[in-house]
Parts: structure tokens; C-alpha cells; sequence
């Protein structure tokens, strides 16, 4: 049962109680009586341990090391079997779907409701040194480390311009500190094999993905097993099975067993250059999955069986009713901050508990284990923000972060594909510290990513690919990551590397018919709304610069996109040719400097004039009463 929510209503009643609710939030932006209503605050990271397991978790931190503002989604659309289903509730109705009150702590947390003024109020959130900070005040209030696991569900190693130039070294060795158990993974792959098998190397935790297999050509020829061997022996952990990774672990925690499975994002070929994982392949394997549990249960006599994965809630929640003997999923992949379980009936009979943990280290998921005579009774789960001005930074990992900001850019660093562009000179001699802090200019707008269309950075960077290239139309990936930005905030290279840096980032012009991009669009539709879960690739769609146009997401495939036409009104045809500019190209490396360079000096020529003009919001049709949308800026039909 979740009782996150009265909980934590609880610890804000007593609060109020107290006189000490309005300098709690003051506290929390850096106000008067901050230490005070710090104290008070905290309480909720002294959470007394309900069961015999602690298990935390947090997933898709994106490289994120100090805090951040993110502001969650107000377009969140579900679809077919999902209407009006968690995670596909945004906004006032998230609140009243779990009673959770407007204007406080928790309603900022888990909403995008009055964004600006509640991020002023109650600060930024997440930051390993704070997130430490926390991680240790539940692990105490369990009764020591040795009755937690702490587990991450991937899109660690990436995200920020630190990640992009360590290779994603810098989030390993800041993970151990924080004290990682158990990870997964899918941004982890977008570096090279060996990159990968280097850092794994580094990791202190263990690496579990079930669902990740050795090709049979790589398995026969000599370069994978030098590989192999070169790493000692990470990336062929069963060669009977052409496993890559280990698929599960069962930890002894508090004297019980329990068992934990990895899984990998299926779709990470789909989605990813292949050319960075040759010799790998992905999917969902569910029946593999079933296997696999049904092999715990035969051999490890555990008292729990779980899973911690990167597939996505819809996903996860339909797994979740297909395979018998799973007690809990632990999500990752779509950011859904989700401060309740989704319990699932499981074809056994049994109860699996699918959560979700947000990202950017944002929230920690809290889930206690009630075992009895070995066998698990029921669970208690919260899922809790990270509000870094009410928890002090850890010494040692502040260190760490302040340390890594004085490394030098040198010439061993990689940030493109394109040999050209793969140094980037001005930036040689230059602390990493310096590159990030450099202002570009001020936001006059909110600047924000998350949701199923556009969002106002994504509608800056395809402004900047626009300007660059002198195109009609510019294309960006919808992709969930990213940090946000406040209305007179000023905006550094950092900010910017947050929304762009990837190891394949670079730019590129090329011409489209109208066809060609109408089918483009409707595929990306097609991954986004098809109804079934495991059909779809992940990902948001598409953001495009210069073009208005109407979407349909309830339509079938092929029919979705209408009314497509450029920024003055003139209608795109299907016969003529269009000048598009892009990043991010999956099949091919694009020939232009990286996307982050191109953003910045776009920023830095236009920063007496940041006030966005026009926002490309496509007119969106026949979900008006969809709970998964509201306060959206585009038309409605």
C-alpha cells in the first residue's frame, strides 16, 4: 500500500503546527530562519524503516551533479488503454487524483503548476552532494546501509558537458561515492563499447541486464573477446547464453534474500547509433524474463524478487502483469515522477509494485519490504523530493564536484564523432569550471523540455539551427532530458550542454519533400501513440522549428498529421522540397559543428533579445478531455 502521501502531508501538518511551514519554504529559497525550518523539513529524510528491507532508488540523473530547477510536464497524453491512467496525469488533475494539496512543497514537486514562483520559493532540487546527504539519512534511519540497496535505472553516465567529457568516467566515480548498488541502463551505450566496459570496470556496484545479448558473429570472431579480456572479462558474462551483462543479484539484506533483475532500454538500437555497440544486441525478451524468475525461484530461495529498468512505465506496467513472481519494478526511461505505486496483478495471482523516480535527481523512491518467515507480506513506498536548500551538501562528494570543475579541457577530450570537430580548440587550456560558468545570456521566458510536443528550449535550439543554417525548417529530438531554466535566469554554456551535449551531436542541412517529412512525422506519432506499450520506441515527438501543423493522437497510423504548413501560413506540399537543418543523426554522422556550439553563439548574438516570439505548439485534436493535458499554450480542436 503507498502511503507516501499522508506521510508527507503528516510531516507538513506538524510543520504548520509548529509556526514553522511559511519559514520552511523561506528556508527553502534561501530565506530568514533557514536553519530552523531546515530542521523541521528534513524530517521527512528521517523515515523510520517499515519492514525488514530498505530498497532506494533513483533513475535517470543525466550527468546532473549539482542542483537544478525541471520543471515536470503539462502534456503527458495517454492513449487507448492508458487514458486517464498514471503516469498520464499532469497538472490539477494529478492533484486530485492524489489529493494532494495546490501551493505546497509537494504540489511543486510533482507538478509544473506556477512553475516560476514555486521554484523561487522552494529552491532547486536534486545535486549528488544533497542527494548524498539524504541517501545517508534514509540508510540511518533504517538502521545502517546493511538494511538498504540503493539502485539506479540508468541514463546515469549522461546529460552534461562533465559526462560528455569524461566519457561518463565523472558519474562512476561520483556514483560510487554516493554509494550505488545496482544499475542498469541505455545512455550508458551511446559511448563506445570499451568506453562502456572501461567504466564498468570503475564501478564498485554491480551492472545487471538481463535482456542484453552477444551477437553470434561477435561471439565467433577474435575482436570481442580481446575486448573482453582487455576489461577482464566484463561484457561476456555467460558465453553459453551469449549473455553480455549478469541478469540478476540476490543481495542479503538485513538477513533476508532478495533478488534483483536488471533491465536494459529494449529499444536502444532502435533509438541509437549502432555503430557505439556493434556487437550487442537489446529487446524486451519478456519470456526470457520469465525464465529467468522462474529460475530465482527454483534455486535462490528468496524472500523478494524485483526489477530495476530502463523500459518505461507504460511498458513496465503491462511486464508487469505478463510475468509471473516480480514484486516490484523500479522504472526509469520516462522521467515520470510518480509519488504513488501502480499496483499490478500479476498472472499468478500475486501483486507487483511498478513505481517510477523521476530524473535529474529530483526524487528518491523509498520502497520497505515486509518479510515474514521469508516471505514478503506487503510494501511501503514513497517517493521523495530532493530539495537542496533544506539538506546540507556532503563534504566529501561537494569535494568531488568542486574538484572535478578545475579538471582542464585538454586535447584527449571527445565531443563529436567528426574528427573536426571532435576538439574543440578554443576550449583547450581552459578549466572545465570556466567552459560551464560562461554567461550567454538572460531567459526571458521559462525554459523548459519536458512534455509530448514542444517545449520553449527545444524551440531556442531549432531557432539557433535555423539561424546557422538559413533553412526553412529545423528538426530536434525528443528527447526527455534536459534542465530548466527560470524567466531572468541567466543562461550559461552549462545550461545549454544540459540540453544538448550527446556523443552524437552534430548538426547537418539537407532538403525534404513535404512527403518526406509528413511521413517522418507520422512515424514519430506512431512510436509515441501506438497503444501498444511494446511497440513503442520511447521519446517524445520531434520538435520542428518553421512549420505549424495538427495532430491527431488518437488516429491511426498514417493519419495523425494534417494541415501542415510553414511559419508564414503557406502550405506545405507534398511534391515540393524544403531546406531542413538537424542534429542527432542516429544512421549517419552529420558533417556541422556540434548542436552545443551552435546554440551558444546563437545565444550570444541575440541576447539583447531573448523574449521568444513564437512557439511551435502543433494544434492538437480530439484530446481536450484528456487528463494528461492542460494549460497548453497551443489550439485545441
Amino acid at each position: 500500500m503507498s502511503l507516501n502521501r499522508r506521510e508527507f502531508l503528516h510531516v507538513m501538518s506538524m510543520a504548520a503546527a509548529a509556526g514553522m511551514l511559511p519559514s520552511m519554504a523561506s528556508a527553502m529559497s534561501g530565506g530568514a530562519d533557514k536553519a530552523a525550518a531546515a530542521k523541521a523539513s528534513a524530517e521527512m529524510y528521517k523515515r523510520p524503516l517499515k519492514g525488514k528491507v530498505r530498497l532506494l532508488h533513483v533513475t535517470d540523473i543525466h550527468g546532473q551533479l549539482k542542483p537544478i530547477y525541471f520543471r515536470e510536464p503539462n502534456v503527458n497524453l495517454g492513449i487507448g488503454p492508458a487514458f486517464g491512467k498514471l503516469p498520464h496525469v499532469v497538472g490539477e488533475n494529478l492533484l486530485k487524483e492524489l489529493n494532494i494539496k495546490p501551493n505546497t512543497p509537494e504540489a511543486h514537486a510533482f507538478t509544473y503548476i506556477d512553475f516560476q514562483k514555486a521554484a523561487e520559493q522552494y529552491g532547486k532540487v536534486g545535486g549528488f552532494a544533497h542527494l548524498k546527504t539524504a541517501l545517508d539519512m534514509l540508510r540511518t534511519a533504517a538502521g545502517g546501509r546493511q538494511n538498504t540497496v540503493l539502485m539506479d535505472g540508468g541514463d546515469l553516465w549522461h546529460g552534461s558537458g562533465v559526462a560528455l567529457w569524461t566519457r561518463g568516467q565523472c558519474m562512476v566515480e561520483a556514483s560510487n561515492l554516493l554509494g550505488l548498488d545496482i544499475l542498469t541502463g541505455h545512455w550508458e551505450f551511446t559511448y563506445k563499447q570499451e568506453e562502456v566496459l572501461k567504466n564498468l570496470g570503475l564501478f564498485k556496484g554491480e551492472f545487471l541486464a538481463q535482456n542484453i545479448r552477444v551477437k553470434e558473429d561477435s561471439l565467433f570472431g577474435d575482436a570481442y573477446r580481446e575486448m573482453v579480456e582487455k576489461n577482464n572479462g566484463i561484457g561476456l558474462f555467460n558465453e553459453d547464453e551469449a549473455r553480455a551483462f549478469k541478469p540478476y543479484t540476490v543481495k542479503v539484506i538485513n538477513g533476508e534474500r532478495v533478488a534483483i533483475i536488471g533491465q536494459a532500454f529494449p529499444r536502444t538500437a532502435n533509438a541509437n547509433p549502432q555503430e557505439n555497440f556493434p556487437d550487442w544486441s537489446f529487446g524486451l525478451r519478456v519470456d526470457d524474463l520469465k525464465d529467468t524468475v522462474a529460475k530465482i525461484q527454483e534455486t535462490e530461495k528468496v524472500a523478494a524478487i524485483v526489477m530495476i529498468s530502463h523500459n518505461g512505465m507504460d511498458v513496465d506496467i503491462k511486464m508487469a502483469g505478463q510475468v509471473p513472481g516480480i514484486d516490484a519494478i523500479f522504472g526509469g526511461h520516462t522521467h515520470d515522477g510518480m509519488p504513488s505505486t501502480i499496483n499490478i496483478k500479476r498472472p499468478d495471482g500475486g501483486t507487483c509494485y511498478v513505481t517510477n523516480a523521476g530524473s535529474n535527481g529530483k526524487f528518491i523512491g523509498v520502497m520497505d519490504l515486509d518479510i515474514q518467515d521469508g516471505k514478503l507480506k506487503g510494501v511501503d513506498y514513497t517517493l521523495l523530493p530532493v530539495f537542496s536548500n533544506i539538506l546540507a551538501a556532503d563534504p566529501e562528494m561537494q569535494k568531488y564536484i568542486d574538484q572535478l570543475e578545475k579538471t582542464v579541457y585538454d586535447d584527449k577530450v571527445v565531443e563529436s564523432r567528426n574528427p573536426e570537430f571532435a576538439v574543440n580548440k578554443s576550449r583547450l587550456g581552459k578549466t572545465y569550471g570556466e567552459i560551464l560558468s560562461e554567461e550567454l545570456a538572460v531567459a526571458e521566458d521559462v525554459l523548459y523540455r519536458r512534455g509530448n510536443f514542444m517545449g520553449t528550449w527545444d524551440q531556442i535550439i531549432v531557432n539557433a539551427l535555423r539561424e546557422e543554417y538559413k533553412t526553412q525548417i529545423a528538426l530536434s529530438a525528443g528527447v526527455r532530458w534536459g534542465t530548466s531554466i527560470l524567466a531572468g535566469e541567466t543562461i550559461t554554456m552549462e545550461r545549454v550542454l544540459d540540453e544538448t551535449s550527446m556523443t552524437y551531436g552534430e548538426t547537418y542541412k539537407t532538403e525534404m519533400t513535404g512527403a518526406q517529412i509528413k511521413d517522418m512525422m507520422e512515424a514519430v506519432c506512431e512510436n509515441i501513440f501506438q497503444k501498444d506499450p511494446y511497440l513503442q520506441s520511447g521519446g517524445d515527438m520531434v520538435r520542428i522549428g518553421g512549420l505549424d501543423y495538427a495532430c491527431e493522437p488518437n488516429a491511426e497510423m498514417g493519419a495523425r498529421i494534417s494541415n501542415i504548413r510553414l511559419d508564414d501560413g503557406t502550405p506545405v506540399k507534398a511534391e515540393e522540397k524544403y531546406t531542413v537543418a538537424g542534429w542527432a543523426q542516429v544512421e549517419t554522422t552529420g558533417p556541422g559543428r556540434p548542436i552545443w556550439d551552435v546554440v551558444a553563439d546563437y545565444l550570444r548574438r541575440n541576447k539583447a533579445n531573448m523574449k521568444l516570439k513564437k512557439v511551435n505548439h502543433p494544434k492538437l485534436i480530439g484530446v481536450k478531455d484528456n487528463p494528461g493535458l492542460t494549460d497548453y499554450a497551443g489550439e485545441l480542436a
